[in-house]
Order: C-alpha cells, then sequence, then structure tokens
C-alpha cells in the first residue's frame, strides 16, 4: 500500500563515487525512502551507468528497497539479472518496448514491482493501456541521459493529468517525477499530483544530507 507522505529517492547517479558506501548509508540515515538507481545503455540515452552487479552492491549496502529505472532499449532480456540482483521496484520506457504489456507481466512474474515511465515529450495518453498493470508512473521532468539539468515546466500539466488517471484507475499507484528535482521544484510537482520525488544534485551535492532530504519533504 502506498504511504501518506512524500517518497524522497535519492539517485545514485549523482553520488561520489570515491566514498560511495559512505554516502548510501548518509542517504538511508538522512531519511531517504527509496535508493533510485539509474540504468543507461548507451542506446535509448547517450550515457552509460549501472549494471546488475551495482545494484547487487548497492543492496547489501543499505536496507532501503531499490528503485531501479531503466534506460535501455528492449529491456526484457535484462530484467531477470535486476531483480536477482535486488531490485524492488524496476521502471521501463514506454518509448524504449514494443511490447510493453509482455515487458510488465515479466517484472510481476519475477516478484517486483512494476511501474512505467514517459519522456518529457510523451503524451500522457500512452498510459491508458497500461494503468492497471503498474505500481507507479514515472514522469520525466528532463529529457533522459545526464543528471543536473534543468527542470521542464510544461510537464507539470502533463502529471496533473496522470494524477487524475490514477485517481480513477488505483490511488495506490505512486506518481513519481525525475529531473530538475530541488526545494523550488518539488512544490510545484507535488501541487500537480507528484508522491514520490527523484533527486540527485539537490541530495548528492548538498554539504548536508539529511537536511537536503529534509527539506525536500518539507
Amino acid at each position: 500500500m502506498k504511504t501518506e507522505r512524500i517518497i524522497i529517492a535519492p539517485s545514485i547517479l549523482a553520488a561520489d563515487f570515491t566514498r560511495f558506501e559512505v554516502q548510501i548509508r548518509a542517504i538511508e540515515e538522512g531519511g531517504a525512502d527509496w535508493v533510485h538507481i539509474d540504468v543507461m545503455d548507451g542506446q535509448f540515452v547517450p550515457n552509460i551507468t549501472f549494471g546488475p552487479v551495482i545494484v547487487k552492491a548497492v543492496k547489501k549496502m543499505t536496507s532501503l528497497p531499490l528503485d531501479v529505472h531503466l534506460m535501455v532499449h528492449e529491456p526484457d532480456h535484462l530484467i531477470p539479472a535486476f531483480v536477482e540482483a535486488g531490485a524492488n521496484r524496476l521502471t521501463v520506457h514506454v518509448e524504449a518496448i514494443k511490447h510493453i504489456h509482455r515487458t510488465l507481466s515479466l517484472i510481476k512474474e519475477l516478484g517486483a514491482n512494476s511501474g512505467v515511465t514517459l519522456n518529457p515529450g510523451t503524451s500522457a495518453s500512452t498510459l491508458d493501456a497500461v494503468m492497471e498493470h503498474v505500481d507507479l508512473v514515472l514522469v520525466m521532468t528532463v529529457n533522459p541521459g545526464y543528471g543536473g539539468q534543468s527542470f521542464i515546466h510544461s510537464t507539470l500539466k502533463k502529471i496533473e493529468v496522470i494524477a487524475g488517471m490514477i485517481n480513477e484507475v488505483n490511488p495506490d499507484i505512486y506518481l513519481e517525477v525525475d529531473g530538475g528535482i530541488d526545494t523550488k521544484t518539488a512544490p510545484l510537482v507535488t501541487a500537480a499530483g507528484a508522491d514520490a520525488l527523484v533527486a540527485g544534485t539537490a541530495v548528492f551535492r548538498s554539504p548536508d544530507i539529511a537536511q537536503s532530504i529534509d527539506a525536500l519533504r518539507k
């Protein structure tokens, strides 16, 4: 069941990898709810980041749920490895998949929560046929592929529309946002209906991780 408070999911893409385990422990001690892991394959997006080995390592460092965002072209062949590594939820892009129902069913069959992601330029209407099959909808508020980008304000209307869809279909579905989230944009997306915030730079580049998490939640 969905919690009533706003979920904070720090993205390890912005972490200091020379102090990786220290920072993972810091976000857990600082009150984070999930650990967000951005997986990029160099095809669907230009960058290349993490694989199942990193997910498995992070699983050993924290008791927080692992929120794994697959920015991967045709990810079906990778999903079993990420679930086995410890992913609690796997989110896939509608733009990257030919048979979205099959992919979402696979995630659930393997025991993880299923999520679907929309890029800034993708219409909310693409969710019409899949809302009953997801536990989470992730709206990208920047174009995926790199951290530290500026928030795209035109995505706010789409967040409002999807929030309405969730309320009609299943209020327990999380509405997550990712991209340019900080203390200025967090109030905008939560007012639009988001209840899970991915933040990288705003958390990991702060001198006080616990304070930054608390500030985002407030």
